[in-house]
């Protein structure tokens, strides 16, 4: 029986038993906090997904995005105005779910990546971090996707895979967001003379990469065949980001411009950063390419 189901004088009588028992009552301890797990952003994801197909991709895309939300279109814009904006009409039938997640150990910032497919034919790789808002809920910070394969991806019926959380307690979280800029900043530093070496020393081994068109890069086998895609310098340029509460999971975003072959390229990058016993590591990492800019 729910409780408005509940007849008026029964709800009079459990409200006088309460104050009756004040003292008590009130001396008992909250219930613990709901345990954290990335199955939470990973549920988010599925929703999200879920109304895509049911409202329509606009619509699910506003309906689950933060306020303070970004996009590349194809520079960095704020989603809401940019998705706004876009035509009501039906668009193409976008389906997609995840297949790997992993969550700050405060609960309150996470990711999900997996593949994505259009009118039924499987196109690439998104990534979307999250963000736990006032009211318990979930809403999307960041949302976008490389061609990366995903062919041989796991299906929507198969379980999400976990990345473990940060074992490590930060002494001072509010300090996190400068340290994790400090570990982005050297990160660029190092790419802007050699990309394979600065990511390499950056990487731990259960991270991925995304961003050619071979299946993302999962494990330290893989990551020098996905970066020798990449320009062999990279000059990167941090733009923003966020740290958890508990300053053990932040993410990361900016701008990235190349020369390969005598030709030029620009585009953006994302990252996900997690503490680990040895400082700020990446374990995620998206590089999106995007139109030549024009010249001023």
């Amino acid at each position: 029986m729910t409780r408005s189901a509940l007849p008026l004088r029964t709800l009079l009588w459990l409200a006088a038993g309460l104050v009756l028992a004040g003292p008590a009552w009130a001396a008992k301890k909250p219930p613990p906090p709901p345990p954290v797990s990335p199955a939470l952003v990973a549920q988010a994801e599925r929703d999200f997904a879920a109304d895509g197909l049911a409202m329509g991709v606009k619509q699910s895309f506003l309906k689950h995005m933060d306020d303070q939300a970004v996009v590349f279109q194809p520079e960095p814009r704020n989603a809401r105005e940019a998705i706004g904006a876009q035509p009501d009409a039906p668009g193409p039938t976008l389906e997609w779910w995840p297949t790997w997640a992993g969550i700050a150990r405060s609960g309150d910032l996470g990711f999900t990546t997996g593949p994505y497919a259009v009118n039924g034919v499987r196109r690439g790789h998104y990534l979307t971090v999250w963000k736990r808002q006032a009211d318990g809920g979930w809403k999307w910070v960041y949302d976008g996707g490389t061609g990366s394969s995903s062919k041989l991806a796991p299906g929507p019926d198969q379980a999400t895979a976990f990345l473990p959380m940060s074992s490590v307690a930060i002494d001072d979280p509010a300090g996190a967001g400068s340290l994790v800029g400090e570990a982005d900043a050297a990160l660029n530093a190092a790419a802007a003379e050699d990309v394979t070496a600065a990511y390499l020393a950056a990487l731990v081994c259960e991270a991925r990469l995304q961003g050619s068109s071979a299946p993302p890069a999962q494990g330290c086998a893989s990551f020098k065949a996905e970066l020798a895609t990449r320009a062999r310098d990279i000059t990167f340029t941090t733009l923003g980001g966020e740290a958890s509460a508990a300053g053990d999971m932040a993410w990361t975003y900016g701008e990235a411009d190349w020369t390969r072959d005598g030709q030029a390229g620009h585009g953006h990058y994302v990252r996900i950063w997690q503490v680990r016993a040895d400082g700020w590591r990446l374990v995620f990492d998206q590089l999106l390419p995007a139109p030549p800019r024009k010249a001023a």
